[in-house]
């Protein structure tokens, strides 16, 4: 079950693992999230997001974060909040 839709995936930099999402609503440090696209499936924590290379807790609709992924993700796939 997919829960919120909180952004989407607009860049990834494979030799570091960084994904930068496009905020469509709030992230914080600690929210478990899903990546979903056409190949792309999966759950994980968010650990730490930056913004021009500033740490942030949080981060709000219309900003974009870097934050560094467990798996491959691909430009287009979506992000969503999973509720527990």
């Amino acid at each position: 079950m997919e829960g919120k839709k909180v952004g989407s995936i607009t860049h990834y930099f494979n030799k570091i693992g960084v994904a930068v999402i496009e905020l469509t609503d709030t992230l914080k440090e600690g929210d478990k999230i899903k990546i979903k696209g056409s190949i792309t499936d999966f759950d994980q924590m968010v650990e730490s997001m930056q913004i021009e290379h500033e740490k942030v807790e949080e981060a709000t609709a219309g900003q974009a974060i870097g934050m560094k992924v467990s798996e491959d993700v691909r430009s287009g796939d979506e992000v969503f909040i999973v509720e527990e």
